[in-house]
């Protein structure tokens, strides 16, 4: 017998059965992943205590509206919008509507105004938060003229800053452009056929009637009954004591106070806490509910647009566009957003 001598099993090439893991290796790794776990779980509930944990007994809810105020969608893909989006506010108001973790309202006002159909939309929806008993306050910032005050009468307390300008009680719709006698010196002739003598009233191409004239007329009167309706009801005064300030004017934030149009002047933080002394917790968390970010193709666009250069119809158009306001608005205190 040919004795080859023994050779360990080892070193043959065959496959080793794999090494069992130390039992007590395998505890260690489950002590620390544990602790790991435990420690980023605590790490949350603390970050969610220390930033929402007020909110547990309620929070205080912020709704800005800046901008002009107008139903034009301000997340378009091309456009920037004027900072302004009009069915988020209702949407958002709509929700706290039915949240009962929602304790009121303050609603930050920096606004010209704006259409009176948006304008009345928001301050009917503000009521409708109000019928189930809890309150809506508002704080003017730098502007809160028209249709913005318009809104602000929704609440049971305004504040404002000593610097605001309110007021601008009123409606306008135009101004309307008579473009007919400019064309006519040009040799420039225009012919519209309508089905009534008043259905293009209101056309750049022709001289307004006075029937006319009264038509727009009655049109606006009937809009500044119902804006001054809002805020005698609004402020618990006489119809007669409204239009008595109401002739379109702006007022200082002491002229606002000294007219009943405002509760106090007061800085925004000092809003804050008098809302939440009022509402009982002066640690109330404070939620402000923002629009989505706009896109931004948006801003490139815009930029764009702004660079490119315009022909002379052009301007003409954009001219017109911005003349031709309708609704609660101030054009004079435009630019100061």
């Amino acid at each position: 017998m040919n004795n080859m001598g023994y050779v360990p099993v080892q070193n043959m090439g065959y496959p080793q059965p794999p090494r069992k893991k130390s039992r007590v290796g395998i505890i260690i790794a489950c002590v620390a992943a544990g602790v790991i776990f435990i420690g980023v779980l605590a790490s949350i509930i603390i970050w969610l205590i220390s930033n929402y944990g007020s909110s547990l007994n309620g929070r205080l809810d912020i709704i800005r509206i800046e901008g002009e105020i107008t139903s034009a969608d301000s997340s378009s893909l091309f456009s920037t919008g004027s900072g302004y989006n009009h069915q988020f506010i209702l949407d958002t108001i709509d929700e706290l509507i039915k949240d009962d973790s929602s304790k009121g309202i303050l609603v930050f006002l920096n606004t010209p105004g704006g259409g009176v159909y948006e304008s009345d939309e928001v301050y009917l929806k503000l009521l409708e938060y109000k019928e189930t008993g809890r309150p809506v306050y508002a704080y003017m910032g730098q502007v809160a003229a028209s249709g913005g005050y318009y809104i602000a009468s929704a609440a049971d307390k305004i504040y404002c800053n000593r610097n605001t300008l309110t007021g601008s009680i009123g409606v306008i719709m135009g101004t309307y452009i008579d473009l007919s006698g400019f064309l006519s010196r040009y040799g420039v002739t225009t012919n519209t056929f309508t089905s009534g003598p008043n259905k293009s009233m209101g056309s750049q191409y022709a001289p307004m009637t006075d029937e006319q004239k009264k038509i727009f007329q009655s049109m606006v009167d009937e809009a500044y009954e119902q804006f001054v309706g809002v805020v005698a009801k609004g402020r618990g005064m006489q119809v007669s004591d409204v239009k008595r300030i109401a002739d379109g004017r702006v007022y200082t934030a002491k002229q606002a106070l000294d007219n009943k149009l405002v509760d106090k002047i007061c800085t925004y933080e000092e809003a804050l806490d008098i809302v939440k002394e009022e509402l009982g917790d002066k640690e109330l968390f404070e939620d402000e509910h923002n629009p989505p970010l706009k896109s931004g193709f948006g801003s490139l666009f815009s930029s764009l647009s702004k660079i490119a250069p315009k022909n002379e119809a052009e301007v003409i158009l954009d001219t017109l566009k911005a003349y031709n306001k309708t609704g609660y608005y101030c054009p004079e205190l435009a630019e100061y957003h």
